[in-house]
């Protein structure tokens, strides 16, 4: 997929010096890992408001079921989100 954006030019600029430092080979793999890093941003905002979630709710015995359970949980939502 092709796309095509307009970007104010002393964001080109910081851009294309992260090019020339060698960071990044072109500004699609730029932006590729801009893209990434908000999905992961967004799988630890997640992860943070159900650790708060689990925190605030009524207790409930942890047991090795439960850890096998939450675990299921947490990777079959990853598996979709990606």
């Amino acid at each position: 997929m092709n796309i095509n954006i307009d970007i104010p030019d002393k964001i080109r600029v910081y851009v294309d010096a992260r090019l020339i430092i060698g960071i990044y080979n072109s500004i699609g793999e730029y932006f590729l890992d801009l893209v990434q890093q908000d999905k992961k941003r967004k799988a630890q905002a997640k992860l943070e408001m159900l650790l708060l979630e689990g925190i605030n709710s009524d207790t409930q015995e942890v047991t090795p079921e439960y850890w096998q359970n939450l675990r299921s949980t947490v990777l079959d939502e990853n598996r979709t989100a990606t």
